[in-house]
């Protein structure tokens, strides 16, 4: 009997095209999967009937000679970020509980016309602000990785895509959305041992996708290789005229254009992320990086990015300051939960909603936010984070001129346990120290898993590449996926 649980997007993709099974087989198969993982705490609903439907259609389809789209019969996870229409979309808050769209996303309503079906709605960090899915009204999501020095303790499964990137790695789905912000589809895939691309800032649509930062926030797929990202991408992507960031170009063809080959590119090597104190696991594995891509034919030269220091201080000041502006829509009246004491006015509905609704985390950053925004700091903070992001975006610029591409490591460490840093959240942030330069030039950038560390958990490699040039990010993808032999899996505990 085939076990479905170890197909990729390709592999079930063509296997239903050729008849080899149908499509509903799949969706059972994976349906009793995801009902079988509770203790990964990976889906905040689950939606058999959706995947089951998606499936008989495709079947149809096939029987009637019909053209099948590029997902036809992959269900998939959908992270709870993206509207979905007659589905509860909660952004894992509890402000939103219980909130069902009339409305179908972009995104979602373009994968489900390439023929997927959905299992269910991920878990994620309280409106995708967090790096280890600690901040969900939902609780915890459980990464299904252990370490191997017999502790067993629970592992972050990175965030705020840790659904996603723990249904891919626990094989509940061959593939999920997710939405980079910071980081938040890289350092869950590094974490997790699987691959995710952020696509250039306006590839994929935003619309109807729960903001938190509405100039970094980007949707992208996540996977176990990069020909199935690859394939993903195409049918997420697309012109939206209901999103104005959206880039009114063509999609490519990222799939056939694959290529590992990488003779006549330039690869980079940022001097300014070889941080003092950088963990031996993750030096090493760089080290790994570069030696495979030259293998693959490309020349890796040293290039600078001088203000990579300040992108991480910039970057919690822009995000938050969006994030305040657009969480204000949450009042209590409109939809989602709305708190009433008895005897109370407008202004107490407002504070007790949002009290009683938002998070610790999401509370923070709406503060910081708020102040980074008000009279008297605008010009001190806001202004000169965007100065700084310019600079950033600059740094970038100047480098092209030496390089086509950026190799860098996704995250400064493996995967840590649940609860080991939520008392700090300055050692949170630093997660994203690799990821935000990326982030805030808007550029493409994809991490693919590159060994193991000590303790036997996954370290990824992230490479980074010129706006629209996700083909390029791909191959070299490609390239490390090919020379590193990575096979390592969880083991199945849940």
């Amino acid at each position: 009997m085939t076990d479905f649980s170890r197909m990729g997007v390709a592999a079930i993709r063509d296997g239903v095209a050729n008849g080899e099974f149908k499509a509903v087989e799949v969706a059972e198969a994976l349906n009793a999967r995801v009902a079988n993982a509770k203790a990964l705490n990976a889906f905040i609903v689950e939606t058999p009937e959706k995947a089951l439907e998606a499936a008989a259609a495709v079947d149809a389809d096939r029987a009637a000679g019909k053209p099948l789209g590029k997902m036809a019969g992959v269900p998939i996870g959908m992270k709870d970020l993206f509207c979905t229409e007659g589905v509860q979309t909660t952004a894992a808050s509890h402000i939103l509980e219980g909130f069902v769209p009339t409305y179908e996303s972009t995104v979602s309503a373009n994968l489900w016309k390439a023929g997927a079906g959905m299992l269910g709605k991920l878990n994620l960090d309280q409106f995708a602000m967090g790096s280890s899915n600690e901040t969900s009204y939902f609780g915890n999501v459980i990464s299904p990785w252990r370490r191997n020095d017999g502790s067993n303790a629970a592992l972050a499964p990175g965030g705020s895509s840790g659904g996603s990137s723990s249904a891919i790695a626990a094989r509940l789905c061959p593939a999920a959305t997710g939405t980079d912000t910071g980081g938040s589809i890289r350092q869950p895939a590094a974490f997790t041992g699987i691959s995710g691309i952020k696509p250039t800032y306006g590839r994929c649509s935003r619309w109807g996708i729960v903001a938190f930062a509405s100039s970094l926030d980007q949707a992208g797929p996540m996977a176990r290789d990069v020909r199935d990202c690859a394939i993903m991408l195409e049918a997420m992507a697309g012109f939206d005229p209901k999103d104005s960031t959206s880039l009114d170009l063509p999609v490519p063809e990222w799939e056939a254009g694959l290529n590992s080959d990488l003779k006549g590119k330039r690869i980079g090597i940022p001097r300014e992320y070889r941080l003092d104190g950088i963990d031996e696991d993750i030096a090493a594995m760089w080290d790994n990086g570069i030696a495979w891509l030259k293998d693959a034919g490309a020349e890796v030269v040293d290039i600078s990015l001088p203000h990579t220091k300040y992108a991480l201080p910039a970057y919690y000041i822009i995000a938050p300051a969006e994030a305040s502006s657009n969480l204000a829509r949450y009042d209590g009246v409109r939809f989602g939960l709305r708190d009433l004491p008895d005897g109370s006015g407008l202004q107490d509905m407002y504070a007790a909603t949002r009290a009683a609704g938002f998070g610790a985390e999401v509370r923070r950053r709406i503060m910081i936010g708020t102040y980074v925004l008000s009279a008297g700091f605008y010009d001190a903070y806001y202004t000169q984070a965007q100065k700084v992001r310019a600079l950033i975006a600059r740094d970038f610029e100047q480098a092209w001129a030496s390089c086509d591409l950026i190799l860098a490591p996704t995250a400064p460490s493996a995967a840590f346990g649940l609860g080991e840093k939520t008392s700090d959240p300055l050692a949170m942030y630093l997660n994203d120290v690799f990821a935000v330069p990326a982030s805030l030039a808007g550029l493409p950038a994809m991490s693919v898993p590159g060994g193991l560390s000590k303790d036997g958990l996954p370290l990824g490699l992230q490479i980074i590449g010129k706006a629209l040039d996700e083909q390029s990010v791909l191959n070299a993808g490609l390239a490390i996926e090919e020379r590193s032999g990575f096979t390592a899996e969880a083991g199945e505990w849940w």
